[in-house]
């Protein structure tokens, strides 16, 4: 959530006409995340947030709104999108498609997350999993094993001999990740502190979906525990991951093929934002208010999964 694309008070009054949200009272760009173009506004009538997309289209964006209206429809504290007077949830602004979505009380996590905050973390992420099971829509992962391999033939020629020794390493050891026989479906895939916005210790909501896609759900499962269960070197906090862990498998048990490839598909995430952030940081993206987060935390995240491979019964 950053701001590539600016938009004029004059051009978003005209945009908010063709919706039932009241009068432009404020409006303010966000600068947290990196993807799209994100403000908050303020009407006289509620507070939204206001999303332009800078690398999907209309097709895509579909997908994406009947996710978070799924789960918002099967009880899982989420943002739902506006439609205008016409039903629709997209329109085009400033070039972009573009969505309002009701914006949820509550604040992102900044520094590191409570116990409580771990276990509901897990528990709402296990309820997505059950619930997502009769989500029937399809999307491939774009941020998968093939994305991986091809972002890092791209970097690498960029970077020092001992990170590009140990990228092929790990590219290698990742070979047969699109062949686990895993259980899968419907997933956030950046369920990150940032993503989930809490009241103290209560989860008010879940928001930023423009990941989700079809993925294993220990995938899923490996992204969150990278980011809320680890401390700033990098290494797994014990009491922080059983109790994520705890509220996730009160919902759902793991396979004996999960607990199995655990150490693997978590190294799989860690790479996964390692490479990105990487990417951002080397190619940046012009903005009016653009955030590159720093690529060596997901760095020394890996390297803790490549050097201490903990099962999932060791950790429980």
């Amino acid at each position: 959530m950053s701001v590539y694309t600016e938009v004029g008070r004059d051009q978003l009054i005209a945009f908010l006409a063709d919706y039932a949200v009241g009068e432009l009272v404020h409006y303010q760009g966000i600068s947290d995340g990196i993807e799209n173009t994100n403000y908050f506004v303020t009407t006289d009538k509620g507070e939204f947030v206001l999303t332009l997309f800078e690398h999907h289209d209309f097709g895509e964006l579909a997908y994406f709104l009947d996710v978070m209206t799924f789960f918002f429809e099967h009880g899982i504290p989420s943002a739902h999108p506006a439609a205008d007077r016409q039903g629709r949830y997209l329109k085009k602004l400033c070039g972009r498609p573009a969505a309002l979505v009701m914006r949820l009380d509550g604040r992102g996590v900044a520094n590191v997350a409570s116990l409580a905050q771990c276990e509901a973390i897990g528990d709402i992420l296990g309820q997505m999993h059950i619930a997502g099971q009769q989500f029937q829509s399809r999307r491939h992962s774009q941020r998968g094993p093939e994305w991986r391999q091809e972002t890092a033939q791209r970097l690498l020629p960029m970077m020092e001999a001992d990170q590009a020794a140990l990228l092929k390493n790990e590219l290698a050891f990742q070979k047969g990740y699109a062949d686990l026989d895993l259980p899968w479906g419907v997933t956030h895939s950046d369920l990150f502190r940032d993503n989930a916005l809490f009241d103290g210790e209560e989860l008010r909501g879940i928001i930023d979906f423009y990941y989700a896609c079809d993925e294993y759900l220990l995938y899923d499962l490996a992204v969150a525990v990278n980011d809320w269960c680890v401390d700033e070197s990098g290494t797994l906090a014990l009491r922080h991951y059983q109790a994520l862990m705890s509220g996730y498998l009160q919902h759902r048990q793991l396979t004996d093929a999960e607990q199995a490839n655990w150490n693997l598909v978590l190294r799989a995430a860690a790479l996964r934002f390692w490479l990105s952030r990487l990417q951002d940081k080397l190619f940046p993206r012009e903005g009016e208010i653009t955030q590159i987060k720093n690529p060596d935390a997901f760095l020394k995240i890996l390297q803790q999964h490549r050097h201490q491979p903990f099962s999932v019964d060791e950790l429980q």
